[in-house]
Formats: structure tokens, sequence, C-alpha cells
């Protein structure tokens, strides 16, 4: 949690993250950046007059955190960019500590970063995702001595240069399934501190499980480049109603290592779980002739074992882990993700009824692991050694070091429960030698690492079954019903797996699905996938085309199929005993230079939210299974139009969390249903209703003891057959301020909507309007597949007439003047 206290006029930032300091500020406004390289830093702080040479290359305003690649990561027509770019800004630097340091703390860039005062290099990085500082108290001090400084009037210049240019000797790999962003994607601060200050603060608390005994271990790490030799250290330990229960004073040399401070024990300790996620509070005062510098963090009690063979438990009792992943990614911005964007989306996941979370495939944000610790999600965080090998010296020490770094960032949050090794390390492609047993002694090499930095928590890796030996829990691939075989093969071959490995746990299963697309019959071409020959994911099986037949392949990516695969994943979760748990793949979509062909281009699409957080069909289907507040789902809100033939009864399905829910259709009660979640679909919550062309309004009803919760929607059934696509239909839907949205209909020569059309369409624009594009969602991107014979997206008119096209390949090409 970040604290800011208000002191002699100063903002005090009372981080928990590895910079603690008496003051910290955001350096969000007045920066610009340039996407491409310089010749040299020189280019980026000479005296340059408007218009002249020495003004080129032009440089852009922009605010952090931004990201090279907030656009082109999803632009249909090009590669995202891979390579250098400079940010510059002016520091008003006002240290008030005598001798004080000066630090500019990196919460995160990408991926490798060198950090410039005026024209001396102070710092570099490599490494897109692990938290750094740096140290510019002298080179200010220099260039404030120095005869440039009356140019800038006491101000000091700061360049940046970040680079996302691909390189095999670094990790990830160039071949991740997803980008390799670039920029200042995080935030960055200044940092104020005395000469002698808490770099890092190290809190171990363990319990018995049944929670009677509680210990606490406190070690630290102090900022020291003035050699002060002691200092009187002061810790308050409070608990989670903010009562002091231990204080603790002392007299330390200080050390250049990091040092044992103090133990103490905690009788009956108020645990953390999922369900209460209650948290104790560290506060440390640090006082030495170099002034005094505070510190603020937070810890909890929680025990937890995986069962060998058998499931998981937290605090002496079993919990089912159900879990989602999580990348760092956002419509619009990539990964600049700002900390409100955050908040909001890890909210959803916990709404969803999450108790878990698998951090996709890299250290996040630190605010990310402080709201699982508040709210109460248990975590699995990794580092990116994801495909294509392994490199040599200088990727392995990077390795070693991410791995160091994430650890001692972020082993202080209760929520952690297990470090990741790996991800897909059985995947080549990067060097000409792939050498299984180079890479199986280099994972053991990290795997001691892990527990020697941190005995309390457990080691895991997903996919590299040469390398399960190692860890302590592993997670092979099931993907049943979209990579391979049916979904329901799914309970099998988990069985198959918990007897396979001491400790399992299932990472990553789900289906794609196109936001908007919907079926009738969404099982129909799926009839030839052959079952019983494993469910795992295979070489060459995410491709659109070529291999065995498979739902990814050959499905039609409705959200009604990818609803009924996760029904059925979650019914039969249920019914496991000794299953730990599993994290479904994915929370949002997100952006992949590997996946052009998608229905929307360079998007992983198996997100139960869009890449801009709004909630498909699917986020419903786990709120049914896994939230405790009661709710109720019809299926279908963004399914405008159902068809079939007059009078056919089609289903109509809800899910609920609730014992028991009444349909109405126009009005007329269709009876109640009981829930029973072994009654597949949608835990019996299902009625068939006869439909005729026309309108239909659609209520549900339900109940839970004395509250009730509805829901409805609206439809019109098309019992008309379509013929031949032969024409657009496009027209004006919705306007707000200075924004129009535009929908497109493929129809045939009757103006019949094609309602299983899936043709990609383009949408161009002329005049002083903006196409709404490149979002990397259904309805904000130039080119997308149809969704049920329709497409739609948004223009900004900018108080200018525009003409927007829009083009299906083998049709006339429709146009709307707006």
């Amino acid at each position: 949690m970040i604290r800011y206290l208000l002191l002699s006029g100063f903002v005090i930032c009372l981080l928990s993250s590895s910079v603690q300091a008496q003051q910290s500020r955001r350096l969000t406004q007045s920066w610009e950046f340039l996407r491409e390289d310089l010749g040299s830093v020189w280019e980026a702080v000479r005296p340059a007059a408007a218009g002249s040479p020495e003004s080129v290359p032009l440089w852009e305003p922009v605010t952090l955190p931004h990201c090279f690649n907030a656009r082109d990561a999803v632009d249909p027509d090009v590669n995202y960019y891979e390579g250098p770019g400079w940010y510059r800004t002016m520091l008003d630097i006002k240290n008030p500590y005598a001798q004080g340091r000066t630090l500019l703390h990196f919460e995160g860039a990408g991926q490798k970063t060198d950090v410039y005062i005026y024209t001396t290099k102070v710092a570099r990085h490599t490494g897109g995702y692990d938290e750094w500082t740096a140290d510019i108290t002298e080179a200010v001090q220099q260039f404030l001595q120095s005869t440039d400084a009356k140019r800038f009037k006491g101000r000091v210049p700061l360049e940046i240069r970040c680079s996302n240019a691909r390189d095999v000797e670094m990790i990830p790999s160039g071949m991740s399934d997803f980008n390799l962003y670039g920029g200042l994607y995080r935030y960055v601060n200044i940092v104020y501190t005395p000469a002698l200050s808490v770099d890092k603060l190290f809190i171990q608390a363990q319990t018995d499980a049944q929670g009677k005994a509680g210990t606490v271990q406190l070690r630290a790490a102090f900022r020291n480049p003035l050699h002060t030799a002691s200092a009187t250290m002061e810790i308050d330990v409070l608990d989670p109603q903010q009562k002091t229960v231990q204080h603790w004073t002392q007299t330390i040399n200080i050390q250049d290592s990091i040092q044992a401070l103090t133990s103490f024990a905690i009788k009956k300790p108020l645990l953390w779980s999922p369900a209460q996620p209650r948290l104790y509070t560290v506060q440390a005062r640090l006082k030495s002739s170099a002034g005094e510098a505070l510190w603020t963090g937070h810890f909890g009690f929680r025990h937890f074992d995986f069962i060998t063979h058998g499931p998981f438990m937290l605090n002496g009792r079993r919990l089912l882990l159900q879990g989602t992943h999580r990348h760092e990614d956002g419509a619009g911005v990539a990964a600049a993700l700002t900390e409100d964007m955050i908040r909001r989306e890890m909210i959803m996941i916990k709404d969803m009824g999450a108790n878990f979370i698998r951090l996709a495939h890299y250290q996040q944000s630190h605010l990310v692991l402080e709201l699982c610790d508040s709210l109460g999600i248990l975590v699995w965080e990794e580092i990116p050694w994801c495909r294509g090998g392994l490199g040599g010296d200088a990727y392995k020490a990077q390795a070693r070091r991410m791995l160091t770094n994430m650890i001692q960032q972020h082993s202080n949050h209760p929520a952690v429960i297990l470090w990741g090794l790996g991800n897909e390390n059985d995947w080549p492609g990067d060097f000409p030698e792939f050498d299984k047993q180079q890479i199986h002694a280099f994972m053991s090499e990290l795997n001691t690492l892990a527990h020697t930095l941190d005995s309390t928590r457990k080691t895991t890796i997903r996919r590299c079954d040469f390398c399960k030996d190692i860890v302590d829990v592993y997670s092979p691939s099931i993907w049943a019903g979209w990579y391979r075989g049916r979904y329901t093969e799914y309970r099998e071959e988990t069985l198959k797996a918990i007897g396979d490995v001491p400790r399992f746990l299932h990472a990553e299963w789900g289906a794609d699905s196109h936001q908007g697309r919907h079926a009738e019959y969404p099982e129909a071409a799926l009839k030839k996938i052959t079952t019983g020959k494993g469910v795992d994911e295979r070489a060459g099986d995410f491709a659109l085309t070529g291999g065995t037949a498979r739902a990814s392949k050959d499905g039609d990516w409705s959200e009604t199929y990818a609803c009924n695969l996760i029904d059925w994943h979650l019914k039969e979760q249920e019914t496991l005993p000794r299953l730990t748990g599993s994290a479904y793949w994915i929370f949002k979509d997100f952006s992949t230079p590997l996946r052009p062909e998608n229905p929307v281009p360079y998007v992983n699409q198996k997100g139960v939210v869009g890449r801009d957080l709004v909630p498909k069909e699917s986020y419903y289907v786990f709120q049914s299974y896994w939230a405790t507040q009661p709710m109720v789902h019809i299926y279908g809100h963004t399914w405008p139009i159902r068809w079939g033939k007059e009078g056919e009864e089609k289903m109509i399905w809800v899910y609920s969390n609730c014992p028991e829910a009444e349909l109405f259709v126009n009005g007329k009660s269709y009876g109640v249903k009981k829930r029973n979640s072994q009654n597949f679909p949608a835990a019996g919550l299902r009625w068939q209703v006869p439909l005729h062309k026309g309108s239909y309004q659609v209520k549900a009803i339900a109940r839970k003891g004395k509250q009730t919760v509805t829901d409805s929607i609206s439809f019109t059934y098309q019992s008309d057959s379509w013929g031949k696509p032969a024409q657009l239909l496009i027209e004006k839907t919705a306007v707000h301020n200075d924004t129009v949205t535009v929908k497109v209909t493929l129809a045939d020569s009757r103006r019949v909507a094609c309602l299983d059309a899936r043709d990609y369409i383009s949408f161009s624009i002329a005049g002083g309007g903006t196409l709404i594009d490149d979002m990397g969602t259904s309805t904000g991107s130039r080119k997308v597949q149809l969704a049920n014979g329709q497409a739609q997206i948004s223009i900004r008119l900018n108080k200018e007439q525009s003409v927007v096209g829009a083009v299906v390949q083998g049709v006339p090409a429709a146009f709307i003047n707006l």
C-alpha cells in the first residue's frame, strides 16, 4: 500500500516496494518522446533554435506511463515497433536533506534502459519488469557546477533511452506469445532520502496450520553510500485493527549486506485468507547522523500446503484455487496502465470470484501485488524465461538477477505462494541447438536460488515435462476442447495429471471467443474432432491452418462455445476432491505478435473480458460458480438477432449462483428451475421456448433466501433464411457528443442479414474525423471479422465532416456521410 503524509509542506510517500523514502514524487508530466534512435545523447540537449538543423528530429509531448506500442501492437497492417526510443524532461531538484541522496526509482521500463543526466550516463538496466533505482546524486551536483548549467536556469536535463529491439540473449524470447513492449510503461519517481536510508526491509511471517502461534523475522538492507557506521532503529508492528502489538528499538551497526534485525512471536495471530485478507503493518524509523528515514510495509500470517497428489490447504483447510491469468496490457495504452486502470481490473477479477491469479509471464507492478494482498487473491508470479531455449552468460545472468529481484521485491506479500521459474521452456527456436540437459541444469540452478532466497514458498513451472522433476509444483499442458480433443475429456486427463506428479496445479485452459459472436449450434463444426488422443497443446496447435481437427482451428470462436467449455470445466472441478485448483487463460484479451490472422488481428481472444475490460458472456459463467454475492445473468446481452425456423424451440439459459430462477418471455412465466451445478449446461437453468419471427423481452428472477436479483434482455428472432452475401448495409447507430458509432451488416440481395457470416471487414475514413481504431477490440479495430454478420466502429468527428467506408471482399463497398 502507498500512503501519503503531509509534513512541513512536503509530500511524504511511504512505499512497500524496494525504495522507501521520506519524499517521493511521480514524474508524469512535461515529458517529450522520440520513437527512433539518436546519433548521441548530445542531440537531446544541444541548443536548438526553432527550424534549425539542430531542432530535428522532432519530439512529441507525452505523459507517463507511456508505451512505444500503445497502438501499433494491434495495428493490422504493420509489425509492432521493436527498437530504441528516447524520453527527455527537466528536473527541478530540491533535496531537503544535507548530503541526501537523489534517486530515480523505475517501477518498470522496457526492455533495456540507459539513464543520462545531461550527457553523463548514470545507469543501465536490462529487464522490462523488475523495479530498479538510479542514484543521480553526484551527476546532478557535477552538472549544476558545470558551465553548461546556466543555459538550463537551475533545472537538470534528464534523458532516458529505452529499447525493445530483438535480442536472443535477453529474456523473454521474441517467440513469446505476447509483445515485448518498449518505453517507460510504469511510473518513474524522483526520490529524496537521507544519506542513510532503508533500501529493503524483509518480513518473514510464519504460522502453524491452526494459526495458534506466529513468528516474524525482520532483516534489512540499507542504502549507505557515505558509510555511516551506526544508527538507531525503531520498529512498531500494528495488527489489522491498527493496534500496536510489538515495539523494538536498538542501536545497530550498519553492514554492507542484508542483516538480521530482530524476531518475535505473536500468539494467535489474525490469519490472512482470500475471505479475510487481514494485514499487519510494520513501521520503521531509522535515526542517524545523516538524518531520519521512514519505512512502512505490510505482511500477513497464513499457512499453506500442496498435499502430495492431493488438494491445496490454506490455514488447515482445503481451498480450491479458483484462478485466472493477467498480462499487463490494455486497449489504447498497451503496457502503460495507470493505477486506476490496474485497480479497476483487479477488482473485476475479485468480483468474478477468483481467489488465485498467475501473473503472466513476468514480474508485475507492485500495485498488483498490493491489491492481491488487500483483496485476497493468492499469487503465482514468475520470471520471463519463456520459450526459445537457453542463451549464454548474459542471458543466464539476467534470469538470475530477475528472479532475485522479483523475490526480494515481492516476498513481503502474503498473497504470493508460488515463484515461477519459467514458461514453456520446451519450446525451441532462438538458437541453432536446443539442449534439454543444459536447460534442465539451469532450471535446477534457478530452483536452488529461489529456495535460498525464500524457503517459505514453493517453486513452479508450466509445460516443460523434462523439467517437471525439479520444481515443487508442476502444471502440464491441458487444453481439453480447444487445442486438442473435446472438453468432456477434461476430468480424465486431469486425474491422470494429478497422479503423474507429486504436486499438480492446472494453469492455462480455455477458448478464444470473438466478442459479440454467438451461435445457435456451437458444437456443430466439431463432430470430426477425435477423442482419446490427449489434450495437451503440441507444436503448431495454435495455428489456424494444418494439423488435426481441433476447436481452435475448426470451431466458430463464438462466445457460446467458450461459455459451454468453461461451464463444463467448472462443474467438473467442483467434483475433483484431489484437485488443487486451476487458472483460466486469460482474464483479459491481450495483444500478441504471433496471431495476425485472429478475428481481431494480433489479439489473443481467450479473455473473459475484452482488452477494454468490457465483460464477455463468459465472465458471468465464472461468477455463477465462484461469486458469493447473489447474481443472475441471461445469456445473450450482445446477441441482438437469433435465428431459426418459424416456431422452432430454442434454448434460453441463465447463469446464476442462486438456488433457483424463474424465466419470463414477453411477460409469460416459463416456470422455476432449480440450480444443480452438475446439470450441464447452465447448471440446469435453461428453458426451451418456441420462437416466432418478431421481438422478445426476456426477464429472469433469481432467489437466494430473502434476496432477489433480476436480469433482462431483448432480441429479435429472424426466421427468414439468407442467401449468398450481396451487399453491405451501413447505418449510424449512436451519437455521443463528438463521437459517432457506425454499424455494418452483411446481407443477401433481399437485405436479409447473413447471420453466420465471419468475413473480414475493413473500415476507412476520409475527411476531418478519426477512426477510433487500434484498440485490439471487436469494436475498435479497422480490420476485424464480422460477428454474426455485423461489425461496428466509432468515429471521433473532430467537429468536421467525414465519409466512412466499409469493405468486405466479394461485395460492393458501402459508404456513409457523417
